[in-house]
């Protein structure tokens, strides 16, 4: 791992401020990132789940796909993904998938329409950070002439997250009081224009908020100013998305892995099944008919020992697949994981052995998520 203060690494807006507030600061994706603030893991774990957590996401990648209406639109981004893009409402999101031709995942994404009339044929979206290098040439390369992509390289994304997170943010937007699950608004924040969904990758209910870059630093003050936030880094952003049983690319999931192998099957609707009109369909069709080998499952192991990615995962002494997520799971009060195992034995309950420094030690099959998902529907 390289030095976090390398030359090469880019800062977010919000760099100076993580470092002001005694963030650890790591690199990720190219960035120097806060991976946690002298509240420690544990601490911001627990105080997004029982309050709310600010988190620093300016590294992924933000940026409009725009064409003439919103049809014209959504089709061109249906050629790269199996998800219903054209029958998205105004101000709805989707999480889909970027899929290659043999149908494993380029990347796992978000996609809003905008509410904004003056966005009509507009899709905002949100790609991982480690990835957007990989996926926007890829989404270019792709698109009809009267489509163009453009990247929003500098602004700021923020995640507030946990019970309180939206009455928080509603004392400064009330307009986000409005909003469900997965939708979103262009909306203003004591006077500054921000893009907000109620969304977020920690299985609490909660925003993200797109803010230009001259305005994150006042905008986070604000919220930091409130007693129930608390900064939060990427230590505890793991830990809470495995907790809640979302994928982590890279780790669960990649350009070999299929959506079904994923156990991430419903992000394809039936219409889009039926017309095979996706990247990789042939596998995935094929799948859906007839299995995979193997399946993304949740894993808890007995005992208070994490077992970490890459853990071979056995059945009376043969491999059945591997760890590829896995730590202390705070609110779960015990060690949590999730991998890949050989499609007979990915019935929960099904008792397993993890190879740990060359020793068995048991596990068992369970069902995702570990922590209740409580979203705002």
């Amino acid at each position: 791992m390289a030095d976090s203060s390398h030359e090469t690494l880019q800062k977010t807006a919000l760099h100076a401020l993580h470092v002001e507030l005694g963030a650890k600061m790591v690199p990720f994706a190219g960035y120097d990132m806060p991976v946690q603030y002298p509240l420690g893991v544990l601490g911001e774990h627990l105080h997004t789940r029982t309050k709310a957590g600010l988190f620093d996401v300016s590294h992924m990648g933000q940026a409009y796909l725009i064409g003439p209406d919103h049809e014209t639109t959504a089709k061109a981004f249906e050629a790269l993904v199996p998800g219903d893009i054209v029958g998205l409402a105004p101000g709805q999101q989707r999480y889909t998938i970027l899929l290659n031709a043999d149908g494993g995942i380029i990347d796992d994404l978000m996609v809003t329409r905008p509410l904004d009339p003056a966005r009509e044929g507009h899709l905002f979206i949100v790609v991982n950070a480690s990835r957007k290098a990989i996926d926007f040439p890829h989404i270019r390369a792709a698109l009809p002439a009267n489509v163009t992509l453009e990247t929003l390289d500098t602004r700021a994304l923020v995640a507030l997250q946990g019970p309180g997170a939206v009455d928080v943010f509603a004392k400064h937007c009330p307009a986000v009081a409005d909003l469900v699950f997965m939708t979103a608004t262009h909306a203003t924040f004591d006077g500054m224009d921000v893009h907000v969904s109620r969304s977020g990758y920690t299985g609490e209910d909660g925003v993200e908020v797109s803010v230009a870059p001259e305005d994150a630093e006042t905008f986070v003050r604000s919220l930091l100013a409130h007693d129930e936030v608390e900064p939060i880094g990427l230590g505890a952003r793991d830990s809470l998305r495995l907790e809640a049983g979302l994928c982590l690319y890279g780790n669960d999931i990649d350009e070999t892995t299929s959506p079904i192998e994923a156990s991430i099957a419903w992000t394809i609707p039936k219409h889009r099944r039926e017309a095979g009109d996706f990247p990789g369909a042939a596998r995935i069709l094929k799948e859906l008919a007839d299995g995979t080998t193997r399946k993304r499952v949740g894993i808890l192991p007995d005992g208070k020992a994490p077992a970490r990615g890459h853990t071979e995962i056995q059945v009376d002494g043969a491999t059945v697949g591997e760890i590829t997520s896995g730590g202390f799971g705070p609110t779960a009060d015990g060690p949590v994981a999730m991998g890949y195992v050989a499609r007979e034995h990915a019935k929960a309950g099904t008792e397993l052995d993890l190879i740990v420094r060359g020793k068995p030690r048991a596990a068992k099959v369970a069902k995702l998520p570990f922590a209740p998902h409580r979203y705002a529907k």
